[in-house]
């Protein structure tokens, strides 16, 4: 940077800054919100090209930046937001100059014709929407065998962490773009693992919502069933300030009528104490197997952290763990769900149904069909009208299985307050079940591999899993920055 002030601060304050540090500066006048879009843009500048975390910077972004810094003057801030920039994942629609598309070459050129719910709760908050996020095409619901974070508009998401380490997805740009310092926070969606998987690989902290949480209204949608938008962060206290957020009734969304409690602040109960009278149970079997004896190693030595921190540690059984599970609901309801979202939100695009994408992917082999578009057409194939019986049958096996026979039974059963999972691995059963997951860092391995804990319980139960994370990374700080790429050659 030429300015030598931003230059010093973007080295030595800004790489771990938290939300709240960043409002102690702005109210203290050290430091201005264009400012700090200012170095924001230059980490992008300097580390993207390799990243390829970052699809589209928001051309009003200094601009908004500005403004708000105006409206802090005269006003004060709206709340812990007030003037933080944020990435976006490209699948949630905003009302601006960028493109909103999934990731795909076929909707690049496609403006969204208004905000999503969650960007509207962003603004709102005095949120600065930086820029777009690449993610896994289609939130990897595409085809098979398609690698995490790739796509056709943005290439390949690569981790910072190290090149040779998976960079999780489908939330790959999200995850790998505040592991990289390229805004403070990031959103990202999850269906099946899609926060907590990039999340876990980029050492961060991510909240999967319980699903009517946070509303799905301009998210590119796989699953009404599953769908979920939820903060990525550094820190958890970052994650609940987001939360707080992003968490809002939407007439448009009948299943934000299911948060009971209303709106809640999940800062409130994040203060440092043991976990004394909190068990958990560890979803050792099946989902350990998956784990590498270095992998293996960092969960089993967070276990016992968490026995350290006062917390009862048990071993436990979901009976649903080894059931035959099928991804039969969101091959029907993705055809649906796209067919309505292009509708509705896609604008400046002859792009205009499931059956259009799949034409445009034909008609472009060599950039669509790398991986080729098994999935789309396996979901093309249906009627779109979500009456066939093996889809109806499908989603009362889900639920039941997820749920009764699933998360419900194994906290019941071992009068659990969280389970606890290593990684990713189980987040396909919660998922179905629409139920909250939290992951949080835990270490690394040998070679500097990223690895996550993830903290799960029964719906709307956020409060208590940010709890428990908030207590274990405040004990252990296992969360450090990567090395960047151009910073290791110097």
């Amino acid at each position: 940077m030429h300015n030598p002030n931003l230059q010093q601060l973007k080295d030595t304050w800004l790489p771990e800054a938290t939300i709240e540090e960043i409002q102690k500066k702005l109210a203290s006048n050290d430091l201005t919100s264009r400012e700090l879009v200012l170095m924001y843009l230059d980490q992008i500048g300097t580390y993207n090209q390799e990243i390829q975390a970052v699809l589209e910077v928001n051309p009003d972004a200094l601009q908004i930046a500005e403004s708000l810094d105006v409206e802090r003057k005269q006003f004060g801030a709206r709340g812990p937001l007030h003037g933080v920039p944020v990435l976006i994942k490209d699948n949630i629609a905003t009302k601006d100059k960028m493109h909103t598309s999934a990731g795909s070459l076929a909707l690049a050129t496609s403006y969204a014709k208004k905000d999503a719910f969650v960007v509207q709760k962003l603004r709102e908050a005095g949120a600065i929407i930086l820029g777009k996020t690449n993610m896994t095409e289609w939130a990897n619901f595409m085809t098979e065998g398609m690698p995490s974070g790739y796509s056709s508009r943005g290439g390949q998401v690569k981790n910072p962490y190290g090149r040779n380490f998976d960079c999780g997805g489908s939330s790959s740009g999200s995850g790998a773009s505040v592991a990289a310092n390229f805004a403070s926070f990031a959103i990202g969606t999850e269906t099946s693992g899609s926060i907590l998987s990039p999340a876990s690989q980029n050492s961060l902290v991510g909240i999967k919502p319980t699903v009517g949480l946070i509303s799905r209204s301009g998210i590119i949608p796989i699953s009404h069933t599953q769908d979920t938008a939820g903060p990525m962060t550094r820190t958890v206290k970052d994650a609940a300030y987001v939360l707080n957020a992003i968490t809002g009734f939407d007439e448009n969304d009948p299943i934000t009528r299911t948060n009971e409690s209303g709106m809640f602040d999940y800062t409130s109960l994040l203060e440092i104490k043991s976990l004394a009278g909190m068990k958990i149970g560890i979803a050792r079997d099946f989902y350990f197997q998956f784990l590498s004896e270095e992998k293996r190693s960092v969960i089993n030595k967070a276990i016992d952290e968490l026995s350290a921190l006062g917390a009862e540690v048990v071993d436990v059984t979901i009976p649903s763990t080894e059931a035959k599970w099928t991804y039969h609901v969101l091959t029907y309801e993705f055809k649906a769900g796209v067919n309505a979202y292009l509708n509705e939100y896609a604008g400046n695009t002859e792009i205009q149904s499931l059956t259009d994408i799949i034409h445009f992917n034909f008609s472009h082999p060599d950039s669509m069909l790398k991986y080729g578009q098994k999935i789309l057409l396996e979901s093309e194939n249906t009627s779109g009208t979500l009456t066939e019986s093996d889809y109806l049958k499908s989603i009362e096996m889900d639920q039941y299985l997820s749920k009764e026979n699933g998360i419900d039974y194994a906290i019941g059963e071992f009068q659990l307050d969280a389970i606890l999972f290593p990684n990713n691995f189980g987040a396909g059963i919660p998922a179905k079940a629409g139920y909250p997951s939290v992951t949080v860092p835990a270490g690394y391995t040998p070679n500097g591999e990223p690895v996550g804990i993830t903290f799960t319980g029964t719906a709307f139960t956020e409060a208590k899993l940010i709890h428990l994370a908030y207590e274990y990374e405040q004990a252990t700080k296992h969360r450090k920055p990567p090395v960047l790429e151009k910073e290791k050659k110097e």
